[in-house]
């Protein structure tokens, strides 16, 4: 018996992570009406039934009902229905934006601007926020990169500890990633871009890789990056931080950061401990060939 409640912001995959526990076979209801939790969990879990997962929408469409979700979920475990809570969150700024795009008016906004809306459903669902038992950050996830956390977490049952890790490339021409936690210059490396055969290929490719990597100081440069990270990492989960960009850039962030980038997220991403993915934000920006 799997009793998983999806809940978290407005804006940040809710629907998507049902239809996704859906595919992977739970039952799936959005918006149950709260009063109705246990009586479902009570009809659905016996012994002529066939449901043995079940997935609940539960959000700020609840409204005053959702005073009373402290209570129900207290009366699921009295009557012995073990439940997980998945929380979807995004940053502000991106929830905002995702509004704007839609054109969608956000449940709490009232006629005022979305984000006095977000502001008041941070305050609401707070609770729940600091009960879940996961939370996804959505900020600068792909659809497919949810998912496969998703399936991390409900079908391989992996550990998991509620961070994303981004490792993104980029271009120092261009800036740095405005929502960067740490980031590493690369740019003391052999540029490939001085290569005329080099040029016009990026990171991605195993040629610029080679050059990159035939200097010992890209090996030596990993070897302490990696170490350094292994550590701080537990350490931002302890913290509670749930988002972590590693930003590695070059000049143009088409050669160097690229192969960088791309090899601390395989030396990461032997972890199933949280979340990881790679991001190369500038490579095809000066002209970089396209895969």
């Amino acid at each position: 018996m799997k009793l998983v409640i999806v809940t978290g912001m407005s804006g940040a995959g809710k629907s998507v992570a049902l239809k996704m526990l859906e595919d992977m076979g739970y039952f799936c209801v959005d918006n149950l009406p709260i009063p109705f939790m246990l009586k479902f969990a009570q009809l659905s879990f016996t012994s002529s039934s066939n449901i043995d997962k079940i997935a609940l929408g539960i959000d700020t469409r609840s409204g005053q009902a959702l005073l009373e979700l402290e209570h129900v979920l207290e009366q699921l475990t009295i009557s012995g229905y073990h439940y997980e809570i998945l929380y979807l969150d995004a940053s502000d700024e991106v929830l905002v934006k995702r509004f704007k795009e839609t054109r969608r008016v956000h449940p709490l906004a009232d006629g005022n601007r979305v984000d006095k809306g977000i502001e008041r459903e941070r305050h609401i669902l707070g609770f729940l926020r600091k009960n879940a038992d996961y939370i996804i950050d959505t900020s600068q996830l792909l659809t497919r990169e949810l998912k496969r956390e998703l399936e991390k977490i409900f079908i391989e049952h992996g550990e998991f500890k509620n961070l994303m890790v981004s490792v993104v490339s980029f271009g120092f021409k261009y800036g740095t990633p405005n929502d960067s936690d740490l980031v590493f210059d690369v740019r003391f490396l052999p540029n490939p871009y001085y290569i005329e055969e080099l040029r016009p290929l990026t990171g991605n490719d195993k040629k610029v890789q080679d050059y990159v990597h035939q200097s010992s100081i890209s090996k030596e440069f990993l070897d302490k990056l990696e170490d350094m990270l292994k550590f701080l990492i537990p350490n931002y989960i302890i913290e509670g931080k749930n988002q972590l960009v590693i930003s590695i850039g070059c000049t143009g962030g088409k050669h160097r950061s690229v192969t960088l980038a791309n090899d601390i997220y395989e030396r990461l991403n032997k972890s199933t401990m949280y979340g990881i993915r790679v991001e190369h934000r500038d490579m095809y920006k000066d002209g970089g060939k396209k895969d």
